[in-house]
């Protein structure tokens, strides 16, 4: 089963804004009397800007994908057997999900600040339970083991 988690949607405002600002120029363009190809020009590529804009802001990137094998960060894979830690550190970005992985500096970072409103616990937790069941290991319910239950 795949999880998906997008970027945080409001991020991409400023290309949907981008968009707007060239059917800004497009109009003024048009209103000081250039020739029509250019105001043509600028009203096709705004609209293809503001047309892009829209599609980010209703399908933003995917930053974090969960597979029962892999995870995929921003489109980097690693396997579960190579993740030895999951926990949250502060960086430049902010605090972050940092991913620590078997190769000597190979920590993974995500910026909780790219993640939609609410989904940084969500996340956090959804990867600490895939790593415990890509190592087996299960959450320790209190109780002492049965006599029949020995370590290996």
């Amino acid at each position: 089963m795949r999880t998906t988690y997008r970027m945080r949607p409001g991020r991409f405002v400023g290309v949907l804004a981008a968009g707007l600002i060239i059917f800004g120029v497009a109009a003024i363009v048009w209103a000081i009397g250039l020739p029509s190809v250019v105001v043509a020009v600028f009203a096709t590529l705004g609209g293809l800007v503001v047309l892009a804009g829209l599609w980010i802001l209703a399908f933003p990137p995917i930053l974090v994908k969960l597979g029962t094998d892999d995870v995929a960060v921003r489109g980097l894979k690693t396997g579960w057997d190579q993740i030895t830690e999951v926990g949250r550190m502060e960086t430049t970005q902010g605090p972050s999900i940092a991913l620590r992985t078997k190769q000597q500096d190979g920590t993974i970072l995500v910026p909780l600040r790219w993640l939609a409103p609410g989904k940084a616990d969500k996340l956090e937790a959804d990867l600490r339970d895939r790593l415990n069941k890509a190592n087996g290991y299960t959450i320790w319910d209190g109780t002492a083991p049965d006599e029949a239950d020995r370590p290996e």
